[in-house]
């Protein structure tokens, strides 16, 4: 019985290998293909029930529905209005491709990202304002390499090398590409109240010390120059590390720069120190900073500059990235209630640098549709609307001019192609248990008085061991 049951199954084997046979040969619609290739890339013209197939990377088949219905989720830092600009910049994609991008913004990304790489909970897309964060999660081969995922020579062709470089990092078994860039910020900004500025007679400085002079004089006048917030919940302390990072571009070289942010030229070297110092100038005196210095620790940083919209202004000088105007006064107008000028060179040796930051897009699950989304991520078109809206430069070599809907932004992509020296955030670039974690804390120390310089500078440089 066994032997012939054996025999009835090789007959019907048999058979249906000759009806497969006889169906390939006949052609017609039922055409047997090869299996489909990956979704990034072109697939073969083929028929399927009379239907023609999808085609094209996985953008282009997320556009003609093909992940209608599909979820992809996203946990970032954006909260607020930024979240609400961000969520208008994906809504006509969602809408056309039918793809349902979960957002979750959180004050506490930096502390809670990691927990949840960890734990098994990462979402499928992260948002890190923190290239240095994003590498140390990226070493434990969790972060898809976009290398195989993404087609090169059109990131290439969209993006400045540079970018590109600086979403490559090392992962478990060698170099990958961690993360693509969607959002950047220029940091090189002074904002002041532009009309009353000019009615009281004050001039756009040139250099330091006549910002230094300016500082002085509105303290004679009455008033504080300086707006300075850094509390930012977990974050508390990174407005500081700014501006210790856009003085050492003017205070030493470039290569300095590199070294520091790699941890070749210690935090208590006396380049560093040297760029607090400057900054303490204005921020230890308590006549120079509305609130006095010890409100600096306790200021939000999104409400520090909001006394200068008083009439008249109660403040009059903030520094801060382009994104600051998400937290101006909805009432208040670029270029007319308020405008910005460029933090001045201190050494004309190093000429005019500018510093700049951003956010940098990782994935970590690999289906389909997340693939059309991180594609989308790439594209000037994925921020269209928040250019529109201000506060924001795109990286991407497709995102037109014409879309900055101010002269205000418009100079700032200038002043980032003019620059002498471009260099990204340093501790956005530094490991994460320095860049956002000893050096946040260790200057938010020395700012509230409870380390001494040297203490705090010790207290940093002790991440670099950790």
């Amino acid at each position: 019985m066994k032997k012939r049951s054996k025999f009835v199954s090789l007959l019907l084997v048999s058979g249906l290998s000759f009806t497969m046979l006889l169906s390939a040969c006949g052609g017609g619609n039922n055409a047997v293909n090869d299996p489909a290739p990956p979704a990034n890339n072109t697939a073969e013209q083929g028929e399927n029930n009379g239907e023609a197939a999808a085609t094209g990377s996985a953008l282009d088949l997320a556009l003609q529905g093909e992940y209608k219905g599909t979820t992809v989720t996203m946990f970032g830092p954006f909260v607020d209005a930024d979240q609400v600009k961000f969520e208008t910049s994906i809504k006509e994609f969602e809408e056309k491709t039918g793809i349902d991008i979960q957002y979750e913004g959180s004050k506490e990304f930096e502390a809670t990202i990691n927990v949840r790489v960890d734990g098994g909970n990462a979402p499928d897309i992260a948002d890190f304002p923190q290239p240095g964060l994003l590498a140390a999660v990226a070493k434990t081969g969790k972060v898809i390499d976009l290398n195989g995922i993404l087609d090169q020579e059109k990131l290439k062709a969209n993006y400045n090398q540079s970018w590109l470089d600086m979403g490559t990092m090392e992962g478990k078994d060698g170099e990958i590409m961690a993360g693509i860039w969607n959002r950047s910020n220029v940091k090189s900004l002074v904002w002041y109240p532009k009309k009353q500025f000019e009615e009281a007679g004050y001039t756009i400085p040139q250099t330091w010390d006549e910002m230094m002079e300016l500082t002085d004089q509105i303290a004679k006048d009455g008033d504080a120059a300086w707006a300075i917030g850094i509390e930012s919940g977990a974050a508390t302390g990174w407005p500081a590390t700014d501006w210790v990072e856009d003085i050492m571009l003017r205070t030493t070289s470039p290569e300095n720069y590199d070294k520091w942010v790699a941890g070749e030229l210690p935090f208590n070297s006396p380049e560093v120190k040297h760029a607090i110092e400057v900054m303490s100038e204005i921020w230890m005196n308590p006549d120079y900073v509305y609130g006095g210095t010890k409100s600096i620790v306790t200021t939000a940083f999104g409400d520090s500059p909001t006394p200068m919209f008083d009439n008249p202004p109660k403040v009059w000088l903030h520094r801060q990235a382009n994104f600051i105007t998400s937290f101006f006064p909805e009432t208040a107008k670029v270029d007319e209630d308020y405008a910005w000028f460029y933090l001045p060179p201190i050494d004309e040796q190093y000429g005019e640098p500018v510093l700049v930051a951003g956010d940098i897009y990782a994935m970590f699950n690999d289906r389909p549709e997340v693939r059309a989304v991180m594609e989308f991520f790439t594209t000037g078109e994925s921020i269209k609307t928040w250019v529109q809206s201000g506060g924001v430069i795109a990286p991407m070599n497709d995102a037109s001019l014409d879309w900055y809907a101010s002269e205000s932004d418009r100079r700032m992509a200038e002043l980032v192609q003019n620059a002498s020296t471009l260099r990204f955030d340093g501790s956005d670039l530094m490991p994460g248990k320095v860049g956002a974690g000893t050096f946040w804390k260790g200057i938010t120390d020395y700012v509230s008085g409870t380390a001494t310089l040297d203490e705090a500078l010790d207290q940093i440089q002790a991440g670099w061991s950790n």
